[in-house]
């Protein structure tokens, strides 16, 4: 696979991302660009040189090594799906293995010390484990005292219950059951009474950001994911933004 135009994934408004080699994310991705929605999630949450960042449901690693390149922060990249073995090739290649540590583990039994981080960061995974009543309390407890949490993850404009637009449903799959909007989850986490929301917004033109980096992987589809990849381009285009983005989310332990 390579990319022939110098950079076809440069986006004004991501500067940081733009530095990045573009075929090595996307031979790297697995879903929305981690990159841009990494930098739209540091754009809300501060993140300085030495703070202990948990990247849960980091992937391959890509916003990992983000945080650590960008902001001098150490990072623990855990992950259920990929191994950390593999993870930790991508870290060496970026050479920063004194600032990474790759984690296999699964988000409901992580192998951390309580109180151990200065902020926790997900990206593109909050969704799939994060909706339970009961994880947000698990979550806090390895965070410091007024310590950040923050995540971002597909979503709605606002809730649809079980009415689907009917434009929708010819593409809509049951797992989309944990897109929820920015107030589902602010309210989802403040009723808890372990955090303060901070920030509970969606990412400014974040569909036309996940339709664009569609469009651009969609040549590279395998033909086992070529249907799943075209009826995603084909559904954000009828959507146009209507239902579906990103919801980013910011909250501080309280």
């Amino acid at each position: 696979m390579t990319i022939t135009r110098s950079n076809p994934l440069h986006h004004p408004r991501y500067p940081r991302s733009n530095g990045y080699d573009p075929q090595w994310v996307i031979e790297n991705q697995m879903g929305p660009n981690p990159l841009w929605l990494i930098e739209a999630l540091t754009d809300v949450v501060e993140i300085r040189p030495g703070m202990r960042v948990l990247d849960l449901g980091c992937g391959t690693a890509l916003t990992s090594i983000f945080l650590a390149k960008e902001f001098g922060a150490q990072v623990w990249a855990t992950d259920l799906w990929i191994e950390a073995s593999a993870n930790l090739e991508r870290i060496r290649a970026a050479d920063l293995e004194d600032f990474v540590v790759p984690i296999h583990a699964e988000a409901h039994v992580l192998p951390f010390a309580g109180g151990c981080f200065d902020a926790i960061v997900s990206v593109d995974a909050y969704h799939y484990f994060g909706t339970d009543d009961l994880y947000l309390g698990y979550m806090t407890h390895f965070l410091k005292e007024g310590a950040q949490l923050a995540m971002v993850a597909p979503g709605l404009a606002s809730e649809i219950g079980s009415k689907i637009p009917e434009e929708l449903i010819p593409f809509w799959a049951w797992d989309f059951c944990s897109f929820h909007s920015p107030a589902w989850w602010r309210d989802h986490w403040e009723k808890t009474g372990k955090v303060h929301v901070d920030v509970a917004d969606s990412i400014e033109d974040g569909w036309k950001d996940w339709l664009g980096f569609s469009e651009i992987k969609l040549p590279l589809a395998t033909d086992r994911g070529k249907k799943a990849a075209t009826d995603e381009v084909a559904m954000l285009r009828i959507d146009k933004g209507k239902h579906f983005g990103f919801s980013r989310v910011v909250a501080t332990k309280s």
